[in-house]
């Protein structure tokens, strides 16, 4: 029932014109791939072309966050949205969600998928995903883009910083969730637009998304977050807004091959806030890799 009405949400969201969304009729075909430790991964392929877009959402979120990306991109290219293990429509049986286990995801649906050549396209903690997937499969993925996500890819926590942001999701996971997202979006943003995203990331079940995210910024206590890139030699590029600093200096200490492009005006999800711009702006990332 949660998901239904949730679907029911986001389809009467998708028909908002004051947030800027784009309509698509993309036939889009399904598939369920097998990830190394059996979870069932769901996604979807439209389109064709030699290189193969696959978009990957970020923590707590679905494929439906790239949406307004379908249409835009499967002209010239297959584009392939997909469900992380613990998300959306893929099985919730993981004991760990690592950013490694999420990376086998990924070459789950690229083998189902026969592809030989690939850009991952990366949301937030997915950021830190697909650089474990270009790392697991160096002749097949050409390049990797980063979509709000990587500001200091060498930031430093100590473990009592992880235990404090984790402990308001502890405590109430879906008032701490209601605080994320606000704090991820501008004051002035859609109503509609932040109730849907507040919704989709607070349906999940608490305990899983929780031990995502320990994960996910557990990569920063330990440094994995940036010792990953000395195995990354494909190019790795950025589509960040401005809400949370980028230092690019010092990712470019641990990037071989770096650049960035910038979405003004926008928060933690351009794909949804400035769809428009964000298209035109990922094409232009897109094409720098090939």
């Amino acid at each position: 029932m949660k998901r239904l009405i949730l679907m029911m949400t986001f389809l009467a969201f998708m028909s908002l014109n004051s947030v800027g969304v784009l309509a698509s009729n993309t036939p889009s075909k399904y598939g369920v791939a097998t990830s190394s430790d059996g979870e069932l991964i769901a996604y979807s392929t439209s389109g064709r072309g030699e290189t193969a877009l696959i978009f990957i959402h970020g923590w707590s979120l679905d494929s439906r966050l790239w949406q307004n990306q379908l249409g835009y991109f499967s002209p010239q290219y297959q584009v392939i949205t997909m469900d992380l293990a613990g998300h959306g429509n893929s099985s919730f049986n993981r004991k760990e969600y690592t950013m490694v286990a999420f990376a086998n995801d990924i070459k789950a649906v690229v083998e189902n998928e026969q592809l030989d050549s690939v850009i991952l396209v990366g949301h937030s903690m997915a950021g830190g995903v697909i650089a474990e997937a270009a790392k697991l499969m160096p002749k097949k993925v050409k390049g990797i883009i980063g979509v709000d996500t990587s500001q200091n890819v060498a930031l430093a926590f100590a473990q009592s910083d992880l235990e404090a942001m984790t402990k308001p999701f502890e405590e109430d996971f879906q008032k701490g969730m209601s605080v994320f997202v606000q704090g991820s979006l501008p004051k002035d943003v859609n109503t509609e637009l932040l109730h849907w995203v507040t919704q989709d990331m607070a349906s999940a079940p608490p305990a899983i998304a929780i031990n995502q995210f320990r994960h996910y910024l557990g990569q920063y206590v330990s440094g994995k977050a940036s010792q990953v890139y000395e195995s990354v030699n494909v190019p790795v590029v950025l589509v960040n807004a401005r809400l949370w600093p980028t230092n690019s200096e010092e990712n470019k200490k641990h990037i071989k091959d770096y650049s960035i492009y910038y979405i003004e005006g926008s928060g933690h999800f351009p794909m949804l806030e400035k769809p428009n711009e964000f298209n035109t702006t990922l094409m232009e990332a897109v094409k720098s890799v090939k």
